[in-house]
């Protein structure tokens, strides 16, 4: 057998393992995309596929052979979230609003080969998951420019549903009219409550009068469809492409940084991981003096930063809250589950609604 035969042999050789591995590996993608569909999780993760790539490479002995096999694994990967994609195809995501709404612009960014559904308000959004009509909703939680969204904050208090991934969009808002108007003729303004809070500086500058909408699409629509030439909407540059508008004057929000932190939230609770450094719960103290100081200093005694603490009102009795509580750190270590033993000593409730590495800008 001369040298080259030899070299094919072995060629062949690992080529028939690699396939069998290839197969076991492939096996294994099946499982992480059913899993990312039940909790609600992008393909894409970022993070993860770098920690592969590094720590895989520096098996490879040979210094000549590593830059390749660093190809190989990318290739890899590819090939993997190309099944992922395939899997998760008819995959259903619930948000707020129309086709246009940065919701839904989040959404198809978040979830490439979900079908985007869009419902009549958050709520509706939300019961779409519990129900099982959709595999997870995407609602936003909180603007860096007009705070929280104390409805969503409500139904992840009162509901069923966890959050298993964060992310921040940037929000462009833009004032669209019918093809032909222009900006002297616009008497009224309508759009989400949000929207308008956002750009209320521009609005009050304008002399514009304020007229709600239940979001920032529907709002489009209703401009597009009315037929007047004195109102506007405000809203992204999709949705006057989606209801044929035009945009007057592009980024009007108040803010440059303008950001709006959208959750999705799904039936199932992601298991602790230990990459995990965020987390949320919601709370309720006992109606007694330091009790909520009480509770802060657990927090705080193990070790945990809270990066944002909220009070709602419960509205089932007069002046009685829950807390909604962000915080830094991992709950699923030795310290995390001996902190949330100590809070609900003092608590009367706590309610772990997520767990997560980073929060994600889409």
């Amino acid at each position: 057998m001369t040298e080259l035969e030899m070299a094919r042999n072995v060629i062949n050789a690992a080529d028939k393992e690699m396939a069998k591995l290839f197969e076991q590996r492939m096996e294994a993608v099946k499982i992480v995309a059913k899993y990312k569909k039940e909790h609600g999780l992008p393909i894409d993760d970022i993070a993860r596929e770098a920690e592969i790539i590094k720590r895989n490479s520096e098996s490879v002995e040979s210094d000549e052979f590593r830059p390749y096999y660093v190809d190989f694994l990318k290739s890899t990967i590819d090939i993997s979230k190309k099944l992922q994609h395939k899997l998760l195809d008819g995959m259903r995501v619930a948000y707020s609003g129309v086709e246009g709404a940065f919701a839904n612009i989040a959404a198809e960014k978040i979830f490439p080969d979900a079908a985007c559904v869009g419902y009549s308000d958050f709520k509706a959004a939300y019961n779409a998951v519990q129900n099982g009509e959709c595999d997870c909703a995407l609602l936003p939680v909180e603007n860096s420019f007009n705070g929280d969204v104390g409805k969503v904050l409500d139904l992840a208090f009162f509901g069923d549903l966890y959050i298993n991934g964060v992310y921040e969009a940037e929000i462009v808002h833009n004032l669209l009219a019918p093809q032909g108007v222009s900006i002297g003729d616009i008497k009224q303004v309508i759009s989400h409550p949000q929207a308008l809070g956002q750009c209320a500086t521009y609005i009050e500058k304008m002399g514009f009068e304020q007229i709600e909408a239940v979001n920032t699409a529907v709002a489009a629509k209703m401009v597009a469809e009315s037929g007047r030439t004195d109102i506007a909407a405000i809203a992204s540059e999709e949705a006057a492409k989606k209801f044929g508008l035009c945009k007057l004057e592009g980024h009007i929000n108040e803010a440059s940084g303008n950001t709006t932190r959208f959750a999705v939230f799904s039936k199932n609770h992601r298991e602790y991981q230990a990459g995990d450094k965020r987390f949320i719960m919601l709370f309720t103290v006992k109606n007694t003096a330091g009790s909520l100081g009480r509770a802060v200093s657990v927090i705080g005694e193990h070790g945990f930063n809270l990066r944002a603490l909220k009070s709602r009102p419960t509205k089932e009795l007069s002046w009685d809250y829950y807390f909604y509580a962000e915080g830094e750190g991992n709950l699923g270590t030795f310290e995390g589950k001996a902190m949330l033993a100590d809070l609900n000593a003092c608590c009367n409730t706590v309610k772990i609604i997520a767990t997560y590495e980073k929060e994600i800008k889409i």
